[in-house]
């Protein structure tokens, strides 16, 4: 029994050699950001959604008090041009923040968030030229072939989380402006889209929910699967970007997420939205989207993300179905590439097209490459200078309008965001705490 005794210490005494030889090699990292069941805080994406354990967002966390807060964001100053009859050019600024804060409350974890995006006064009311692009109004009339902007109030609400037993939890979620359970990981949020600047053509198929005014969620989970569902408000925001445009909970929707390890996150979503677009006749949306995202560290310094979406309406004119599949590489402190295909039909009442019956669809795809090179980093922060290419694909029947079967569009810009803190260490800890 001594024998035993001993050996066990001397086991523990050596673990704990390890323990603090590899935390003195790796990078700073946080305090322990773990929650309830042992799950990181930073596996948290949009609303309630989550990404794989192996990557992070670039942040930076501190403590105020009894409060662990997180903050990111990113900001990018861009000049765009987009070629054809219906394309245009703009000088502007695409940016976004968050602030995430957490704190233990009754047996369980508090997270406060507030997300706000200067969009509106940055790229104009109208947004920013963006070929085949739909979705949402400008002057009172259809956003066609251009993306438009974030409310200044992306998010903020409440997420509160308890454990139930040492396997299970509970979260409840309240929003005046949020996110429900429906689609995967907003755009701007998913690791392998993180540094790309634009918005996918099938955005409105898949994660537009990530703006709804007025969300209640709940849910339980364990370490791997989410069941969620919530009520909402299924209206998109309006054109006054600075204000609330709250309304009544009348849309629903349910997700389950799964992660079977550190690499791989998986969602399926169903949801019912009433009058998504504010048409004067009120219409009710059907959507289904799934989504697999993938992640993995790369070295000390770098990570490669990818994501397939894919995003289905069923509505009034009929029903219309996207897809999706992008990737961001980090390779190392210098040096981001990304890259994102998508093939979706849009109907010409999507793209305002008056020559064709409003219940014709159009089948469209986009190829788009992109590269950044760190300039300067340093404080926390890095700024790149970057560009993308894009090259779009449209039927014969839209190549007059379009004045190619193939239009293109280009964009280069600087970036400013935190340091991308090595996910490596970051798991590591997590599995430790597990």
């Amino acid at each position: 029994m001594a024998l035993v005794t001993a050996a066990s210490s001397l086991a523990a005494q050596e673990h704990h050699v390890h323990a603090d030889s590899a935390r003195a090699s790796d990078p700073p990292a946080p305090m322990n950001m773990a929650g309830p069941l042992g799950i990181s805080m930073e596996r948290m994406g949009s609303g309630t959604t989550w990404i794989p354990d192996a990557v992070r967002l670039p942040s930076h966390h501190f403590m105020a008090g009894q409060w662990m807060v997180m903050v990111h964001g990113w900001l990018f100053g861009q000049y765009t041009e987009q070629g054809g009859p219906r394309g245009a050019s703009q000088f502007g600024s695409l940016n976004w923040g968050m602030v995430m804060a957490d704190r233990p409350l009754a047996g369980g974890k508090l997270q406060l968030r507030f997300m706000p995006s200067l969009d509106p006064a940055t790229v104009g009311r109208c947004g920013y030229p963006m070929l085949l692009q739909s979705g949402e109004t400008c002057q009172g009339e259809p956003n066609v072939d251009r993306q438009h902007p974030h409310d200044f109030f992306m998010e903020l609400g409440a997420l509160y989380e308890r454990e139930i037993t040492s396997r299970v939890a509970f979260h409840v979620y309240a929003a005046p402006a949020g996110e429900p359970a429906l689609g995967p990981v907003a755009f701007m949020h998913r690791p392998s889209a993180m540094d790309e600047p634009q918005a996918p053509l099938g955005h409105h198929w898949q994660d537009a929910t990530h703006i709804s005014f007025g969300v209640v969620t709940g849910g339980i989970y364990t370490r791997k699967v989410r069941v969620e569902a919530s009520a909402f408000n299924g209206s998109e925001p309006d054109e006054h970007r600075w204000n609330m445009d709250l309304g009544p909970l009348t849309s629903y929707s349910a997700r389950v997420t799964m992660s079977p390890s550190a690499h791989w996150s998986f969602t399926v979503g169903y949801g019912e939205l009433d009058n998504p677009e504010r048409e004067a006749s009120p219409v009710t949306v059907k959507r289904f989207v799934a989504s697999a995202l993938h992640g993995r560290a790369i070295g000390s310094a770098g990570q490669w993300s990818s994501a397939f979406v894919f995003g289905r309406n069923e509505e009034g004119h009929g029903a219309s179905s996207s897809y999706l599949l992008e990737s961001q590489v980090v390779a190392d402190e210098r040096n981001t590439w990304f890259g994102r295909l998508e093939h979706l039909n849009k109907s010409a009442h999507d793209l305002h097209l008056h020559d064709f019956p409003e219940e014709q669809s159009f089948a469209i795809s986009s190829l788009s490459a992109g590269y950044i090179r760190e300039l300067v980093s340093g404080r926390g922060v890095t700024i790149g200078f970057g560009g993308r290419a894009s090259v779009n694909f449209v039927p014969a029947t839209l190549e007059t309008l379009y004045g190619s079967r193939t239009p293109i569009g280009g964009m280069v810009f600087l970036r400013l965001r935190p340091t991308l803190r090595a996910a490596s260490s970051a798991a590591g800890m997590e599995g430790m705490h597990h």
